[in-house]
């Protein structure tokens, strides 16, 4: 549901309906907490806006209209709890239950089995580094926000300094895989929050939108294997990378220009001899990339761990899970960063 109206929120600002679309994010993030993922390509975006008309004249008073629209969408949320305030703070503890730690779950924490494995930076770390050991719950939830506020902060103002549907459909996908990768009590399901606004720009990136969302589901093989969703698995993945490959004819979009690379690459032009054979390189990261995710995938549901390593297939899963993540948030940022300004945007007016 709350994705749902996220994407009603999205329809809605492409079509300069913001105060519509204001309400149905409004209406998303109060549905569920995770949307928070989305808010602030949605905040910036709009303030951006707001900033482009001019805050002397139209862009105040759609200033003015947003916030009461936003203040009013909450209040009707809110409404049945705010009789009391022991209600309302009881609410959001258990929106935001901080005092469980980093981990939803155990998490790599101890040896014993734990089912839950989440492919983001702390429970990869987990591997190496026990985090729950050694640093207190409170130090965790500063250490996480500061990572995952530093790791979105580039794409956020790039996007409020120069407002576009195109650099906000992008940075609904940074920002929600920043979140992902670095914030607080991360589920696996909440990949969900990133691949959503990855199918928005499959038409621009078809090559590397589907390398994420294949990731995105093989990131989630060991939830499907506990929840006995193995055959839907083997039949949709390889079904939909035939979709893709037949569709957009993704293998032969591995260029800079079809990457949206081409302003990067020629800022770095006369320093990086081999981006001429950048198409190649691309082409042989996926093929590779799709061979360890089959390889995972067959042992994961075939192969017995050996006892003193019960986690060891979900664990292999998510750290290459999270290695694959880490390199899509650098490509989405260098994307949204070297973006030439408005590009084939309509003008805000």
């Amino acid at each position: 549901v709350s994705l749902g109206l996220a994407l009603w929120a999205v329809l809605c600002l492409s079509h300069d309906w913001d105060l519509l679309g204001s309400v149905a994010f409004c209406l998303a993030l109060n549905y569920k907490q995770m949307e928070l993922y989305h808010s602030l390509p949605f905040f910036c975006y709009l303030l951006g806006k707001c900033f482009k008309k001019g805050l002397k004249g139209k862009g105040l008073v759609l200033l003015a209209k947003l916030a009461g629209t936003v203040l009013l969408s909450f209040a009707a949320c809110w409404l049945p709890f705010g009789t009391d305030v022991e209600q309302i703070m009881q609410v959001l503890r258990r929106l935001f239950p901080i005092d469980r730690g980093l981990f939803e779950a155990c998490m790599f924490s101890s040896p014993t089995h734990c089912p839950d494995k989440v492919a983001n930076i702390w429970c990869s770390l987990s591997v190496l580094i026990k985090i729950k050991n050694v640093i207190s719950p409170r130090t965790q939830l500063k250490l996480s926000f500061a990572v995952t506020f530093l790791s979105l902060l580039p794409a956020c103002i790039k996007l409020t300094v120069q407002p576009s549907l195109r650099g906000f459909k992008f940075a609904l996908v940074s920002c929600a895989l920043s979140f992902f990768l670095f914030s607080f009590q991360v589920h696996e399901k909440s990949v969900l929050l990133v691949s959503v606004p990855v199918c928005l720009v499959i038409n621009e990136i078809p090559f590397m939108a589907t390398w994420f969302l294949l990731v995105s589901t093989f990131s989630l093989l060991p939830l499907l294997l506990k929840d006995g969703l193995l055959l839907p698995y083997i039949v949709t993945t390889p079904a939909f990378l035939a979709v893709c490959l037949a569709t957009f004819s993704i293998l032969e979009k591995t260029s800079a220009e079809d990457l949206q690379l081409k302003a990067f690459s020629l800022s770095l032009k006369g320093y990086v001899s081999w981006f001429k054979s950048f198409p190649r390189i691309v082409r042989s990261l996926f093929l590779l990339s799709l061979s360890l995710m089959g390889a995972l995938s067959v042992l994961s549901a075939a192969v017995p761990p050996p006892q003193h390593l019960p986690d060891l297939f979900p664990v292999a899963v998510a750290v290459v899970s999270c290695l694959h993540f880490l390199l899509f948030l650098v490509y989405f940022n260098v994307v949204i960063l070297w973006d030439s300004k408005n590009r084939g945007q309509k003008k805000i007016s």
